[in-house]
């Protein structure tokens, strides 16, 4: 699979519209959809109103314009909303039916890995890993504590908990960390000047 590149800029005029640039076409010609019921028939809409607070989907060629209500900022919904856009362009390859676990299942399955494994060694260091969203390809983590702005987070995060979680459900095709590594107070991080 080739990487699928996607560029998101804020509306300067209204911080609940994001225009999405993506390398390749998502949609021939122009549509918006103003809810999930508009939207019915379309596949990308419909995946992108499936993250919560996305309020309208304006789809043209290669321009995605999303508008939200929720009160999470852009670049922490991004990541889910790249991998709307990546999963409808690339679809996870076939699995032969039976062999795919249900949304539900993938989410108690990451849960309970955390709970056993990954969270018990990440407390050592005053941190930890929460789950927020999981579909039965994606899951949407957001790191904490020790871990939020930690110089290794992104080594954590890569050889550590993405490993498990894929060798736990290996359907899993994307693993996000939505984690704003500038925010909050964190004593091992400290933002460049």
């Amino acid at each position: 699979m080739d990487q699928i590149m996607i560029k998101g800029d804020v509306d300067r005029e209204d911080a609940n519209v994001c225009k999405f640039t993506v390398d390749r076409s998502v949609h021939e010609g122009s549509a918006v959809f103003g809810s999930q019921d508009e939207a019915d028939g379309n596949e990308l809409a419909l995946k992108l109103f499936n993250i919560p607070g996305i309020t309208r989907v304006e789809l043209s060629d290669n321009i995605v314009t999303l508008t939200k209500s929720a009160s999470d900022a852009w670049n922490q919904i991004g990541k889910r909303i790249g991998g709307a856009i990546r999963t409808f362009l690339q679809p996870p390859p076939e699995v032969p039916e039976g062999d795919t676990l249900p949304p539900q299942e993938v989410r108690a399955r990451v849960q309970k890995l955390l709970d056993d494994m990954i969270n018990p060694n990440l407390a050592g260091h005053g941190g930890f890993v929460e789950i927020l969203d999981a579909d039965a390809y994606n899951v949407y983590l957001r790191m904490g504590g020790g871990c939020q702005g930690c110089g290794a987070a992104d080594m954590t995060m890569k050889m550590g908990v993405e490993r498990m979680i894929r060798e736990e459900v290996p359907q899993i095709q994307g693993v996000y960390d939505t984690t704003d590594h500038a925010a909050g107070q964190n004593p091992y991080y400290a933002p460049a000047k």
